[in-house]
């Protein structure tokens, strides 16, 4: 097997739990090096038994030593935009977390950048594209079995140890990780584009902080069992020691409604804070419905007009990170693509519009108002035009 020399531009956790399922399902590593003043990742490499190569003091650095088979980018959102301009020079394939960048503007940047061409192979890390169980659901309404998708309700609610997380880590700041649901649930509005088979017309949204507040400081901090609640992560790169007194400006919990062009409705519910987690989407159908638990990976179909049981498939393969094989299963798919055995299942372009999707979102909550997508749209395709 080929041995792949890998370059990696901001040794987060992210990049590094992404290098540990490479490893698991049997890539050969070469980790030549990263460029991260501070690499949070490298604990989770040396658990993985991988050697982190040697620390280059910045991408120029890094990306001076090549050639590498594969350069990754773990840094956080803001940089993307730089590192991918960096890495595009250098020419050599690329693997860059999600969101692919952080604000419209950068959107429209990057998609004149590619429309030039001479851009080396890029994959982005919507991990959720992997995963069997959202295979399945794309294939049940690709073949029909749905009919026409009428109308989608979703959710993702997280238990304290994540929102906890979320509201300690960089990600809590715009400034560095765009909004809360650009984020985190990016993954899920690319796949409702692409179960709705449309682009966003409008969108509506409000959300806000009412959770990881200083209010709140002296809420309880504890399971029932007596263990820490919101502690149990290493917040990691500029990180808080208290959820609820960070500088945290992002929500910590937010509602949108979507009207996709083709008619298609979907309403989407996400909070930090819950006590029973959950990450599901119920898709209603002309034919039948189908309902995704992608916390217990567990799926449920069945027609309207079915007095029988629904069918139900069970993935098993529950894991703590609730990705349930993603990682491992997203790793096989990057290195087929390497190998030129298949096409990577999420292209650029799909991930810039899940991100300018989310953008919109969040745009109608901030000025409290239904935005029209359409001048976003417009904005986006010329810039894909060049």
């Amino acid at each position: 097997m080929k041995t792949y020399r890998i370059g990696v531009i901001g040794l987060g956790q992210r990049i590094a739990h992404v290098l540990a399922a490479m490893a698991e399902v049997g890539w050969s590593l070469d980790l030549a090096g990263y460029a991260d003043p501070m690499p949070i990742g490298l604990p989770i490499l040396d658990e993985a038994g991988i050697a982190p190569g040697r620390a280059f003091a910045d991408e120029k650095a890094l990306l001076a030593a090549g050639p590498f088979d594969l350069v990754m980018i773990g840094s956080p959102n803001h940089l993307h935009l730089t590192h991918l301009l960096a890495a595009f020079e250098a020419g050599w394939p690329i693997f860059a977390e999600k969101p692919i960048v952080r604000t419209e503007a950068e959107s429209c940047e990057l998609a004149r950048r590619l429309a030039r061409g001479g851009v080396p192979p890029l994959h982005i890390g919507l991990v959720m594209r992997s995963m069997p169980i959202v295979r399945e659901v794309i294939a049940r309404v690709d073949g029909g079995q749905l009919g026409q998708v009428v109308s989608i309700d979703a959710t993702e609610h997280l238990p304290p140890e994540h929102g906890g997380y979320l509201a300690r880590n960089w990600r809590r700041r715009q400034d560095w990780g765009g909004s809360y649901l650009l984020d985190k649930v990016c993954h899920d509005f690319d796949i409702f584009g692409r179960l709705a088979g449309a682009r966003a017309e409008r969108v509506a949204s409000f959300g806000g902080r009412r959770i990881f507040t200083p209010e709140r400081a002296e809420a309880r901090r504890t399971y029932d069992d007596g263990s820490e609640a919101f502690l149990m992560s290493d917040p990691g790169w500029a990180g808080s020691n208290d959820a609820f007194q960070s500088d945290m400006d992002v929500t910590d919990h937010q509602v949108a409604l979507v009207e996709y062009q083709n008619g298609v409705r979907l309403a989407f519910h996400s909070n930090t804070l819950t006590g029973l987690q959950e990450r599901r989407w119920y898709i209603a159908g002309t034919e039948a419905t189908l309902l995704a638990d992608l916390v217990r990976n567990k799926l449920m179909i069945r027609s309207p007009l079915d007095r029988v049981k629904p069918e139900r498939i069970d993935f098993g393969n529950r894991t703590g990170d609730n990705h349930n094989g993603a990682d491992q299963a997203m790793a096989l798919d990057l290195l087929a693509s390497l190998e030129g055995r298949a096409a990577f299942p999420v292209t650029a372009h799909d991930s810039l519009e899940a991100g300018l999707t989310v953008m919109a979102i969040d745009r109608a909550m901030d000025e409290r108002r239904m935005v029209e997508c359409a001048p976003m749209w417009a904005a986006y395709d010329a810039a894909r035009k060049g």
